[in-house]
């Protein structure tokens, strides 16, 4: 028997990047794309590449290309990685694993590191496929840690909670992280909310710009661990930002968005600015001169906003062609946006 799982790209609509930081945020998973695994038994353990994972090429522009778009490591550290967080976790908690191999394979669609969560995307699929394999299950905040420490322990990724929550939520999820509870539960207050229908949202990106969440988390962090009081301020409004647009959702007061979603990345500017580069800055710039709010999705590559209607899509599809960006309406997972 084969297990197929599946995990989609995530949309930080608000709060972004307050989440490492004990703050709030408001995230979602869409289907456009799709990060599958397959699993199966088999004698041995064994971890098949794809095409991201290949290590010979036609010629030095092919590999550069290659490296361009999935940086200097493939898949197959995420599927080893995964595997044996999952054997650590059980073993922390005493649960016993049959004598049962297993080879496991993924392919993914994600636009790669654009701040749609496209990496935590495979680990989620193949944690589920793994679980499901060996009949193992885990709470779903508990799902999310693991899913983390993939990332954060073994592969010493800088990563926050909110990619790994939405996708083990599989729904528009409202995230609490707050200090005193995370100290003691070790995840945060986790609400599914419902995003409306008629909230228009879209999702634009660009290949060229991958480059990571590294580089501004690891700065971000630097000044937070310091204390650099307009990093900590920041922290505190990224957080209340978050309160007021739940609110606005509940009441489906649609028009209090899009201010909410423009200050969000102007905030951003203000405490990182010299990690966000001028190409991610034109992206916002670009979509807010037809009149649509724009953020990034995660920590840049990508960005989320809203539009009034379909005459302001047309031309911010339009507009944003003109320099190589993609733009599409996200199918939410989940909630009364859902799509299929």
């Amino acid at each position: 028997m084969i297990i197929s799982t599946t995990a989609y790209p995530r949309a930080a609509l608000i709060g972004n990047p307050s989440d490492g930081y004990f703050g709030k945020t408001i995230a979602f998973v869409f289907s456009n794309y799709c990060a599958s695994v397959q699993l199966y038994e088999t004698p041995e353990l064994t971890l098949l590449p794809s095409p991201r994972d290949i290590d010979r090429f036609s010629d030095l522009e092919s590999l550069s290309s290659e490296v361009g778009r999935f940086g200097y490591y493939g898949g197959i550290r995420l599927l080893k990685a995964t595997a044996r967080q999952f054997y650590l976790h059980c073993r922390e908690r005493a649960i016993p694993l049959p004598k049962r191999n297993f080879t496991i394979r993924y392919d993914s669609n994600i636009p790669n590191r654009l701040g749609l969560a496209g990496s935590s995307a495979i680990i989620t699929a193949a944690m589920r496929a793994i679980c499901e394999f060996y009949e193992v299950e885990f709470s779903l905040p508990e799902f999310a840690n693991a899913v983390l420490s993939v990332e954060r322990d073994e592969l010493s990724i800088p990563a926050g909670l909110q990619d790994r929550v939405a996708q083990t939520y599989n729904h528009p999820v409202y995230m609490d992280f707050d200090r005193e509870h995370m100290e003691k539960f070790h995840y945060g207050i986790y609400e599914r909310i419902d995003i409306p229908p008629e909230l228009n949202l879209y999702v634009a990106y660009r290949t060229d710009l991958a480059e990571g969440s590294e580089i501004l988390h690891s700065r971000l962090r630097d000044d937070y661990n310091a204390g650099v009081p307009e990093v900590l301020a920041a922290m505190r409004e990224w957080s209340e930002l978050t309160v007021q647009l739940k609110d606005a959702l509940l009441r489906h007061d649609i028009a209090a968005v899009p201010a909410l979603i423009d200050r969000n990345f102007d905030l951003r500017c203000e405490v990182c600015g010299g990690a966000i580069s001028e190409k991610n800055r034109r992206m916002v710039q670009l979509a807010r001169k037809v009149g649509a709010s724009a953020k990034f999705t995660g920590s840049g590559g990508a960005i989320i906003g809203s539009y009034e209607d379909e005459a302001m899509f047309d031309a911010l599809r339009r507009e944003l062609k003109k320099f190589g960006v993609e733009v599409i309406k996200p199918r939410i997972v989940g909630g009364m946006g859902e799509g299929a």
